[in-house]
């Protein structure tokens, strides 16, 4: 009796698979986006599935060698700092980033600087040609003698070429581009983009090659392609930022040899993208006080960046007042507007409030609130605010100010940048030549202004 065919389909949006067809994804949303795979594709995915060694036994762990991880220097200072300290050997690192952000300029600079330190790194491009190439390398100042181009998006003829050279680096641009001739499947799609992963993956292990692949995200942000690649992947990588603005940001969302806290800070100039050298000046503006902003500071990784606050509230033409914030929580900032409305009778209920972190950063720590609320309170009495004073601490429901971690550094850096007062929630116990005001109740900053 022939054996019975499995059928299987898997939606081309995020790798969701089923074993009948469905019209819209249960876990992308996606319409029409299933695919049947036929047996050859089923047999690719059974082998990048699961990566078993048959010969492997489980030994106790008091009897394994920890193994020492060995990184080189990319000779940028921001790109090492993501990384977690270098580039280690045999890694398979992802860069995610909107279009244009400068994801293949930011990778061709770092295989500049490396090329440019001995080793040999190969720069595989399947959206520009060479000429395209070395045009952009030119203003990055990135031509070396190591670095190797080559465009092309056969998996196989890749895979040729690397056995060509003894690459210590290779970057794809892009993996969407890439496809494999053992697949019928079109370049982009879930499957080609599970088998290119893998094997790279496989060479970059074998050969301690540190791979760095670059992704398209879709419109919410995710990286385009099945979940497994981010899974597959030792680092994954955010460049953020607006084309814009001058100021992009390296954050790491996965890193299996360092931390993910850390942030990379990079400015577009005419000569290229440049480790942001004067980076405290990018984020808060010194001059003149005005009503409505105030400085605070926050931790990004082992980094203190003193950032300005604005806030901006006006009498509201609508029956429901409008609450906007950008680059802060707008649940928290309804918080804080009850909060303030409770304990200082403010009648924030007729006003419109609009919040914006300058900088384009993001805050998602809890150490703003109290120069969300001193912004708010300044340009509600339309009262300006020293530029010499910061604000840092956490508020609760209950209107008390709570202390944050890193209080040193924190005012460290707000010295540093001629700061004069600091209003905290509690003293430090560290010798500063700052002013300290400890408050320790939202009620108590009235008396501020």
């Amino acid at each position: 009796m022939a054996k019975k065919k499995t059928t299987l389909f898997e939606c081309q949006h995020c790798g969701e698979q089923s074993t009948k067809w469905m019209g819209k994804c249960p876990s992308c949303g996606g319409w029409d986006s299933f695919v049947e795979l036929n047996t050859e594709q089923q047999e690719v995915l059974k082998q990048t599935s699961k990566i078993i060694n048959t010969t492997s036994k489980a030994r106790p762990i008091t009897q394994i060698e920890q193994d020492d991880i060995i990184r080189f220097s990319s000779n940028n200072h921001e790109f090492d700092l993501v990384l977690g300290g270098g580039i280690v050997p045999g890694s398979l690192t992802l860069i995610g980033g909107s279009p244009g952000v400068g994801k293949s300029t930011l990778l061709l600079k770092v295989a500049g600087d490396i090329s440019q330190s001995g080793k040999k790194v190969l720069y595989v491009s399947g959206e520009e040609s060479m000429g395209q190439i070395k045009l952009r390398a030119n203003r990055l100042d990135a031509n070396s003698d190591n670095l190797y181009l080559l465009s092309e998006i056969k998996l196989e003829e890749i895979q040729e070429e690397l056995l060509r050279q003894d690459y210590e680096a290779v970057v794809i641009d892009s993996i969407q581009t890439i496809y494999s001739s053992s697949l019928t499947s079109a370049p982009g799609s879930v499957s080609q983009v599970r088998e290119i992963t893998f094997e790279l993956m496989r060479k970059a292990k074998e050969s301690d090659i540190a791979m760095f692949i670059i992704g398209h995200i879709t419109k919410d942000g995710s990286i385009a392609g099945p979940r497994v690649l981010e899974h597959m992947v030792d680092t994954v990588l955010y460049f953020e930022g607006e084309s814009s603005k001058e100021l992009r940001m390296l954050r790491g969302f996965k890193n299996r040899f360092g931390s993910t806290s850390e942030i990379g800070i990079f400015e577009m100039t005419a000569e290229g993208l440049i480790s942001a050298k004067d980076i405290a000046s990018k984020f808060f503006d010194k001059s003149k006080p005005q009503s409505g902003s105030a400085l605070t500071v926050v931790m990004e990784g082992s980094r203190a960046l003193i950032i300005e606050v604005q806030a901006l509230v006006c009498e509201s033409t609508y029956p429901n007042p409008k609450r906007s914030a950008t680059g802060f929580d707008v649940n928290r900032l309804n918080m804080l507007l009850a909060l303030l409305e409770k304990k200082l009778d403010l009648p924030l209920n007729h006003y419109d409030v609009f919040i914006n972190i300058s900088g384009g950063i993001k805050i998602k720590e809890s150490s703003a609130d109290l120069a969300v609320i001193a912004s708010i309170i300044s340009s509600f009495r339309d009262r300006p605010i020293s530029k010499e004073s910061v604000f840092i601490g956490e508020v609760s429901l209950t209107g008390e100010i709570k202390d944050v971690y890193s209080i040193d550094m924190r005012l460290k850096e707000a010295s540093a940048q001629g700061v004069t007062k600091a209003i905290v929630a509690l003293k430090p116990n560290i010798k500063t030549n700052l002013k300290i005001f400890p408050v320790d109740e939202v009620v108590k900053m009235i008396e501020l202004f």
